[in-house]
């Protein structure tokens, strides 16, 4: 006997809680954090692009990481807001569709990125007096190009796979955005290929840039003691690196736990709590990370508040 399988045109989404009272406080709170993700990350992307000091690899790589948490949080939380204070929480499927690749493919974007910034602080660190000439500003875009294109093409894969399957279980989605494996749980087609791409191939980018980014590391150390430098130069050169690894135990630790993981019946709730870490939480970090442990941002930063500050003055003054 065939199953009834329907033509699915919209979903609900079941969001972070089924209390009513709680879903001003949430909305203050997703509210206030995506402010600042804008605020912070719009900042650092204005300073890397307008200071000509920081026109190195470093910070463009750390311009392409901010363009990409802008983007990465709007996949999912202007939505979010609008369903906290609707009573018709659905989206549409192409809108499903179109979330779930958009979160994918900036998801892996930076995974990918944030290996590319270890290698360049390895170069800069093991092989100084090359730098210039190994992370040219041609190399720079053909790498952030790479993590780009990469990124473009698994998350087609995704929602292509997605797209295609039967949905006849349920309109209700137990998640806050459109993701791949609460959208399997409702699926009524043959899911096993969905799920083996979810787990191999997202765990093979994840993992591949998770361990390229720590033998990065090692090898920064390895040098360094091997080189027997001073503690006052080993210290400023872990320095310059532990802001970038605190990013990326941020980033890649809830998204090991939600996709690398077996799944299992009670996982989704525990996934929700995860989400909101990776999806709204990281991005509000990475600048406030970036900015307070470096020198050379924090500077450009008041250059750049002061300059403005004076032209407003003299602007006021003339008037």
């Amino acid at each position: 006997m065939e199953k009834n399988v329907t033509t699915m045109n919209e979903f609900l989404l079941l969001g972070l809680t089924s209390v009513q009272e709680l879903q001003p406080f949430y909305f203050v709170i997703f509210l206030i954090i995506y402010i600042i993700n804008l605020l912070g990350n719009g900042a650092i992307l204005v300073i890397v692009i307008l200071e000509p000091k920081l026109h190195y690899p470093m910070y463009y790589f750390l311009g392409n990481l901010s363009c990409l948490d802008i983007c990465y949080s709007s996949v999912t939380l202007p939505k979010v807001l609008i369903n906290l204070l609707s009573t018709h929480k659905t989206i549409s499927f192409l809108g499903c569709i179109t979330q779930l690749y958009f979160f994918h493919f900036l998801g892996s974007t930076e995974a990918i990125l944030l290996a590319v910034m270890a290698f360049d602080r390895f170069v800069a660190i093991c092989n100084p007096l090359r730098y210039s000439v190994i992370m040219n500003p041609r190399t720079c875009i053909l790498l952030a190009s790479v993590a780009w294109l990469i990124s473009f093409f698994y998350a087609l894969m995704h929602s292509v796979m997605t797209a295609h399957l039967n949905f006849c279980h349920s309109q209700r989605l137990n998640h806050f955005f459109c993701d791949v494996k609460p959208l399997l749980e409702v699926a009524c087609s043959n899911t096993l290929l969905n799920q083996w791409l979810l787990s191999v191939v997202t765990g093979s980018i994840s993992m591949i840039a998770f361990f390229m980014t720590l033998l990065s590391y090692f090898y920064i150390i390895g040098f360094l003691l091997m080189k027997n430098k001073s503690c006052r130069i080993l210290h400023k050169a872990l320095s310059t690196c532990a802001s970038h690894f605190m990013v990326v135990c941020l980033f890649y630790g809830p998204v090991g736990f939600t996709y690398i993981r077996p799944a299992s019946t009670t996982s989704m709730a525990q996934d929700r709590m995860v989400a909101i870490m990776y999806s709204a939480v990281t991005p509000v970090m990475n600048p406030l990370i970036y900015t307070l442990r470096n020198k050379d941002v924090m500077l450009a930063l008041k250059k750049l508040f002061w300059r403005k500050l004076f032209k407003d003055y003299q602007q006021h003054h003339w008037n």
